[in-house]
């Protein structure tokens, strides 16, 4: 089924896992690192996307809802509204952190910090 932007609601883990994220502007943020899933609801917990840091060191990693990430084909890229700034103050840690106590934490701070409704409630 086509979403309203034409697209298909089903896409493969590995096409977006490396894809590049941006800001309205166009300018780079980071990448998709990892999605988080939540086996006992069938959803997505959240994205991973890493920024800053030089070859992976200094890195962070950020969930961000996986509503917030939007595909333009004509960037090639997840744009979000958010800038590289607004992402520094936003939740981050390490993607094993992210994931400790199965993920709730991280998803709750983060669904809070970008005002996305909560899909669990």
């Amino acid at each position: 089924m086509p979403t309203a932007s034409g697209h298909t609601t089903a896409i493969r883990a590995k096409k977006v896992i490396g894809t590049t994220v941006k800001d309205t502007s166009g300018d780079k943020i980071g990448t998709v690192e990892d999605l988080v899933l939540d086996k006992q609801t069938n959803t997505i917990l959240f994205a991973v996307v890493g920024f800053g840091g030089v070859l992976g060191v200094g890195e962070k990693f950020h969930p961000l809802p996986w509503a917030v990430l939007n595909y333009d084909e004509d960037e090639d890229a997840y744009v979000v509204p958010y800038t590289q700034e607004e992402l520094k103050a936003a939740p981050a840690d390490k993607i094993s952190e992210l994931t400790a106590n199965d993920g709730v934490p991280y998803r709750d701070q983060s669904y809070a910090f970008y005002r996305v409704e909560q899909y669990w409630t």
